[in-house]
């Protein structure tokens, strides 16, 4: 959902890749809740993160605590940190699983659209 969140909302102005520290598949419950928001992340594969070791970012987002505590270091990068919940983690109904990824995505869509509007960040 990272990843979608932050291409629509860099425009296409800047390159996002994601990655986890298990990855297995898209989950279909957060194809439906980015869908919900008009952003198709069907297309996107889950990837792990020893795919980008040795390479360069400007950024690096960790948005859970395990992420964090297993990701490599990627030397020269600024490097955030989110914690969030796992909501695939949450055990229940389908109605219960996909509230669980509405409301986690809309916690890192808060803080992806607070990550572009900071004076900090450059602007894409």
């Amino acid at each position: 959902m990272g990843e979608g969140l932050f291409r629509h909302e860099g425009g296409g102005g800047c390159e996002v890749s994601s990655a986890g520290t298990r990855p297995s598949h898209v989950r279909p419950e957060a194809i439906a809740v980015m869908r919900e928001l008009g952003i198709d992340i069907s297309g996107q594969r889950s990837k792990s993160v020893r795919e980008f070791e040795g390479q360069t970012f400007d950024y690096v987002v960790t948005v859970c605590d395990t992420a964090r505590d297993n990701c490599p270091v990627f030397p020269g990068t600024q490097h955030i940190h989110w914690s969030f919940e796992d909501p695939a983690a949450v055990e229940g109904t389908e109605e219960q699983r996909l509230a669980s990824f509405r409301r986690i995505r809309d916690q890192i869509h808060e803080r992806v659209k607070a990550f572009f509007n900071s004076p900090s960040t450059p602007q894409p």
